[in-house]
């Protein structure tokens, strides 16, 4: 078997030549068969046409392949993507509590009495 990949024999025991028939590429690039006659059809990889035969160039889908390459992205460039129009302004806690606690302090305590419950007709508001 290894003599046979030292002179060049293909997956389907051709000669490996500069051009694939649709069988050689099948294997060469685990694809289906007939995934290979769709994008064909579709002028979607680069082939050759005799008669009803299709050839595909060594190089030709090299170039092909490389151009369908996809970049790998990191998991936080994805997540800050997605995250982005979600995300909100920091919200300066401190600032909420003291306006809370100055706005009950306005409403609700009296240093004239030390009462911490709103004063009404019936706690005697002398």
């Amino acid at each position: 078997m290894q003599n046979l990949k030292r002179q060049g024999i293909g997956p389907t025991g051709g000669v490996s030549p500069e051009f694939f028939d649709i069988q050689d590429l099948s294997v060469h690039l685990k694809i289906k068969v007939k995934t290979l006659y769709f994008l064909a059809e579709e002028d979607r990889i680069p082939h050759y046409r005799v008669g009803k035969l299709i050839r595909f160039k060594r190089s030709e889908i090299d170039a092909w392949m490389e151009g369908n390459k996809k970049g790998c992205v990191a998991s936080e460039q994805v997540a800050m993507k997605a995250l982005g129009p979600v995300r909100k302004p920091k919200i300066d806690i401190d600032r909420i509590v003291r306006k809370a606690i100055d706005g009950t302090r306005g409403q609700g305590y009296t240093t004239s009495h030390g009462k911490t419950r709103p004063q009404g007709p019936q706690e005697g508001g002398q």
